[in-house]
């Protein structure tokens, strides 16, 4: 019998999700294109683009997102989005930093 998907993430499994190796970020959990990882980076944001959309919902800390030329502040609770393809990063952030990010859709984003 398959395993059945969660319907919950917490904080707390996530911060103890392993790291896969060359990975950045913990999966929690995959669902068609729908993936739902945890991303926590310290020091520097060394992301490079990614082949899908993603929304990063902000759980803890501060600093800026840059994607492509924008720029803008972020804090606890918002929502960034950065479209598939699109260089992006987080800047001057606060060491505590802490992130879930969903990944979607097909390679290459969708549609504007």
């Amino acid at each position: 019998m398959p395993q059945e998907k969660p319907l919950r993430a917490t904080v707390e499994d996530a911060r103890k999700a392993p790291l896969p190796p060359g990975r950045r970020s913990a999966l929690l959990m995959q669902h068609g294109t729908m993936t739902l990882r945890w991303y926590a980076p310290r020091g520097t944001d060394p992301q490079t683009p990614h082949d899908q959309d993603e929304i990063y919902l902000v759980h803890k800390g501060r600093g800026y997102f840059r994607c492509g030329e924008r720029r803008t502040e972020f804090g606890p609770g918002d929502v960034l989005f950065a479209a598939a393809g699109k260089t992006h990063r987080f800047e001057e952030f606060s060491a505590d930093l802490e992130l879930w990010v969903v990944f979607w859709g097909a390679k290459g984003g969708e549609a504007p």
